[in-house]
């Protein structure tokens, strides 16, 4: 029997449901990454990059779109769950992969952890309550949803960003309004954004760069899903780039208003709470409420989205036998879901957020992002050009390009996210070392599911 199945009481093999559309990909997309993206980086992007938010967030997305060429490409030669793991594994060596995969795992799981976190503080300043109930409270939220399937899953992801697109609409005609009403210097004004003389540097707008990075981590959560996904050799790789190009130039858009609103010659109170700030200024405390709650369901789904995509993560290294399979590589009979995965996520998230900050939490998310960006970007440079019969540049430059941008930033994290982050790799790397017996048994079995009709 293939290892991407096991028999129901029925003695009918179970295995993930094709059920997921481009367009559920694209929304799925949007809501891990969120329409709501940058407005929480904003000030820190303003800051180090000397105001050229939108600069750096649209060279961000160059940048990015190599690294989700390579995720596009990759899900088309190996359509299975297992995302980056699955590539670096099968190209370039299964230990590679399986450590491609355990800093996946840090990073899938570390998303709702610090979604909750953000959640539930959010929350108390709005509502009664205090952090632990409300924890519990998106805990019972993410898990719940996630355990009835996963076109119930991309029916909420649909539902929320249709809200989020509703309150960013909103946001742009009160901005617009604000804008028009109120004197500006002529077209220097409008341009200044993008480029403003007296303070473009090099240096700082690279600065900014690295930071407006961010705003794309998660995209590679659409890889997972393509075992579920209607013809994922093609859908992956559409939605992949056109989640990237749809959040780069909606966030590029946002962050133009805003700094319409308020210029970046003029201090923001506090770097953090910008954007909100800018709503309200724009739209009064009205606006402002209505901003901070979205924000709150931006982060709600996005949590609940990454909690997916790391059940999915796990299922497939189950699957593999990095992990242990009987316990991750199992699906639900009934709602066809790796259902021990979504618990045991939303578990570990739940008691994380007692005991990692939010800061930390965010920080230590991109240690393992950008070491699975790496891993994807090599093992596409070595399948479309090392073991290609026909060398092109086309199947060259995307992958170096989106491999050097991401060891570049993943080498500018801070002390304390490398530390943790290799303490979790060493733990990773000891399991590893244990099962095979110091490496010298077999450590992973690639065997990929025979795709549905």
């Amino acid at each position: 029997m293939s290892s991407t199945t096991r028999p129901d009481t029925a003695g009918k093999e179970v295995r993930l449901k094709r059920a997921l559309t481009l367009s559920d990909l694209v929304l799925y997309g949007v809501i891990v990454l969120q329409p709501t993206a940058p407005m929480a980086v904003f000030g820190v992007i303003s800051e180090r990059g000397q105001g050229h938010v939108v600069t750096t967030v649209l060279i961000a997305l160059v940048a990015m779109l190599f690294t989700a060429i390579s995720y596009g490409r990759m899900a088309r030669a190996y359509p299975s769950a297992g995302s980056a793991f699955t590539y670096v594994g099968q190209e370039i060596n299964p230990a590679l992969g399986y450590i491609t995969g355990w800093s996946m795992v840090m990073d899938y799981m570390l998303n709702p952890l610090i979604c909750i976190s953000w959640c539930s503080t959010a929350t108390m300043g709005v509502a009664p309550g205090p952090f632990w109930m409300w924890a519990i409270f998106y805990f019972l939220m993410f898990t719940g949803l996630n355990l009835r399937g996963v076109k119930t899953s991309a029916r909420v992801n649909a539902a929320l960003a249709g809200a989020m697109g509703l309150v960013v609409t909103v946001f742009f005609v009160v901005a617009a309004r604000y804008i028009f009403g109120h004197p500006h210097d002529g077209a220097g004004f409008f341009t200044r954004p993008f480029f403003d003389p007296a303070t473009f540097k090099v240096g700082a707008v690279l600065g900014g760069t690295s930071i407006a990075v961010l705003t794309y981590i998660g995209f590679d959560g659409i890889s997972t899903l393509s075992e579920e996904v209607e013809n994922p050799r093609r859908n992956i790789l559409l939605a992949t780039v056109l989640t990237c190009i749809a959040v780069g130039l909606l966030s590029a858009l946002e962050c133009y208003v805003a700094q319409l609103v308020w210029p970046a010659s003029d201090p923001f109170p506090k770097v953090e709470t910008a954007y909100v700030d800018v709503a309200g200024r724009a739209g009064g405390a009205l606006l402002f409420g209505i901003v901070n709650f979205t924000l709150i369901v931006a982060n709600f789904g996005s949590g609940m989205a990454s909690q997916l995509g790391a059940a999915r993560l796990l299922y497939g290294m189950g699957r593999s036998n990095a992990l242990p399979k009987s316990f991750f590589g199992a699906v639900d009979p009934k709602r066809r879901v790796p259902r021990n995965n979504v618990l045991f996520v939303g578990i570990t998230a739940l008691i994380g957020t007692f005991f990692i900050s939010y800061s930390l939490g965010a920080e230590m998310l991109n240690f393992g992002a950008l070491i699975a960006f790496m891993g994807v970007n090599a093992a596409s440079f070595m399948r479309y050009y090392v073991h290609a019969t026909e060398k092109k540049l086309i199947n060259l430059i995307p992958p170096i390009l989106g491999f050097l941008v991401c060891l570049l930033l993943w080498l500018n994290l801070s002390l304390p996210a490398q530390k943790w982050g290799g303490l979790w790799m060493l733990v990773g790397i000891a399991f590893g070392f244990w099962k095979t017996r110091g490496f010298r048994g077999k450590l992973i079995d690639f065997e990929l599911p025979p795709e549905e009709a």
